[in-house]
């Protein structure tokens, strides 16, 4: 039986300034196991990014309940939470430009103060699982194309083993071809390595190959 990591619970979210029935989303109650692969969709507007902050531990202003291994997030540290526990994807692949591909995933294991005997070759090591190759390891960013940049933030989140890994249209810039690329990384990480894999998107594509979807619908005013 697949382990529930995360939960959400009669979850609500409104912005500050608004109205006090005005929802960006309300009621919502997803959970997410280990093992699968999840696609959030939604019309612009909806609300998906901001759920995924929520997730995240990065917005802690909503109503209702998030669990992460029956753990309150509004009773945790946040900060350990996102450096040990989940992994963050984005779509502006949120690396640091003047770092090599290498020296980007190295970084993200000082942060996360990862203890391993070889930094560098751990990083080598996720690199090769996400297909990249030796010669590009001391590529700078800007140096990659757009396929390869999102793998080394794909193997940057993984740096530190978490058993959740959170996507926001990690495939909104690229082609059909790496989309599919980017998808069976992913999709292994799900089935090989039993991670709980979430991933907010657009595309049709990413909707068919996940093994869960939901839906969130823009509240009417």
């Amino acid at each position: 039986m697949k382990k529930i990591l995360l939960n959400l619970k009669d979850v609500a979210y409104r912005y500050s300034d608004a109205d006090k029935n005005d929802y960006v989303f309300k009621n919502i109650n997803y959970s997410f196991e280990q093992g699968n692969v999840y696609a959030i969709k939604g019309r612009s507007g909806s609300g998906k990014t901001t759920l995924l902050s929520l997730i995240s531990g990065l917005e802690t202003n909503y109503e209702g309940t998030i669990t992460y291994e029956d753990k309150d997030l509004k009773k945790i540290d946040l900060d350990e939470y996102r450096s040990k526990d989940i992994g963050i994807v984005f779509q502006s692949y949120n690396l640091l430009p003047h770092l090599t591909a290498l020296e980007n995933i190295t970084l993200s294991m000082d942060i996360s103060r990862v203890k391993v005997a070889d930094k560098n070759k751990t990083a080598l090591e996720l690199m090769k699982k996400v297909g990249l190759t030796d010669s590009q390891k001391n590529r700078r960013i800007l140096k990659l194309s757009g396929g390869e940049q999102q793998r080394v933030a794909i193997a940057r989140s993984l740096s530190y083993n978490p058993k959740m890994i959170v996507a926001d249209e990690p495939t909104g810039n690229l082609d059909k071809e790496t989309e599919n690329e980017i998808l069976k990384i992913l999709k292994d990480l799900a089935k090989k390595e039993d991670k709980c894999i979430i991933i907010v998107t657009h595309s049709e594509n990413v909707c068919s190959q996940a093994d869960i979807i939901y839906e969130l619908k823009k509240k009417s005013k």
